[in-house]
């Protein structure tokens, strides 16, 4: 503890978390550390580094199982439909078939992201690595950016440069087969993008999901052409550059959320309504999350008793971080900061008063 913070040492901790060997008059009641072991029991865990680092690479191992798995999909699926457009010559489904072929290169950088994370924090990178998956977001923003330029410059060429296209049934079959590959991938990406916290593959998988309606549209140019409307086809692969830029805006909102340090308001309250439940907590001051790669990290201010020794209040602080690693999903860590209960004419914070960047004050009591 440095003043009056704490930030939790995990490795010092594990299991003992909610209780000292010492039981101390103001800190959490002998109620409290049963239920708290009732609850190992029940949901056993641990806060240990070496778990934690183990959670760490379960969830990197899992969004890159999801990463492989789609990349195959979608790769069979683009190798397909590039087949079918060198038959056909449909600039519908050349459209669409560059937009797959884009969306399975996104995997690469966030592959790469995906390792970066694995990293352990050091002296330069203090957090650790996890923010790779926000760069590797603002490539996959680039990339459908990309793919709608191209998409577009193809068919504003062939609506110029009429062509007639050929084997209709083939190229209504390679678009459904792309709307079945894509929305399987988007199922997938978004599932193990929510379930491990991960910004850019749940953005992945948006990009997906349009890639599969995309390819439906593409029937529609098919259909077009076969009654004689030679202009059907790429006046559909416009239609399918105006559905890329709408994942596009979806996508860039959510990396942009993500680089700006936005998580969900239902979580700040969430731990805000945890903490004032935690037994010695007289009050709470301001909470504040962040996203690191796929993790959260939290800081938080809470008011105890004054009369608390140095060791009591330490104890109050633990099980507050505690808490709110139970109650929080995705969260690793919280720092912890401690004050005691207003005095009437003393304000502990006077020597930090003329920094604006300090909060003062209590929020809300317990």
């Amino acid at each position: 503890m440095e003043g009056n913070q704490h930030t939790h040492p995990h490795d010092h901790h594990g299991h003992g978390h909610g209780s000292a060997e010492t039981a101390h008059r103001h800190g959490p009641s002998r109620r409290a550390r049963l239920r708290h072991r009732v609850a190992h029991l029940v949901r056993p865990h641990s806060h240990e580094a070496a778990d934690m680092v183990d959670a760490a690479m379960e969830t990197s191992r899992e969004g890159m199982r999801t990463l492989w798995i789609s990349l195959a999909v979608l790769g069979i699926t683009t190798v397909v439909q590039a087949v079918i457009v060198a038959l056909s010559g449909s600039v519908a489904l050349l459209g669409d078939t560059i937009h797959n072929a884009a969306d399975a290169l996104t995997a690469i950088p966030l592959g790469i992201a995906f390792v970066l994370g694995r990293r352990a924090p050091n002296r330069r990178y203090t957090y650790g690595y996890g923010r790779a998956e926000d760069l590797a977001g603002i490539l996959i923003v680039a990339t459908i950016a990309a793919s709608a330029v191209l998409a577009a410059w193809v068919a504003v060429d062939r609506l110029m440069n009429p062509r007639d296209i050929t084997h209709l049934w083939a190229v209504s079959a390679a678009a459904l087969t792309g709307f079945v590959g894509n929305e399987w991938v988007a199922r997938y990406r978004i599932r193990t993008g929510r379930k491990i916290g991960s910004a850019a593959l749940v953005a992945d998988g948006l990009h997906a999901r349009t890639d599969g309606f995309t390819s439906l549209a593409v029937l529609l140019g098919a259909g077009g052409a076969a009654l004689g409307w030679q202009a059907a086809d790429p006046v559909v692969g416009l239609l399918i550059t105006a559905a890329i830029l709408l994942v596009l805006g979806d996508a860039a909102r959510e990396v942009y959320r993500r680089l700006m340090d936005s998580v969900d308001p239902a979580l700040v309250t969430t731990a805000e309504q945890t903490l004032r439940g935690v037994e010695g907590v007289r009050g709470i001051g301001p909470v504040r999350m962040r996203w690191i790669g796929h993790a959260l990290r939290a800081e938080a201010d809470i008011v105890v008793d004054s009369h608390l020794t140095v060791v009591e209040a330490h104890e109050v602080a633990v099980a507050a971080e505690h808490a709110l690693i139970h109650a929080v999903p995705r969260l690793t860590a919280a720092t912890v900061h401690t004050d005691p209960v207003p005095v009437p004419g003393h304000d502990p914070h006077q020597t930090l008063a003329h920094h604006s960047a300090h909060p003062t004050g209590v929020v809300s009591g317990g």
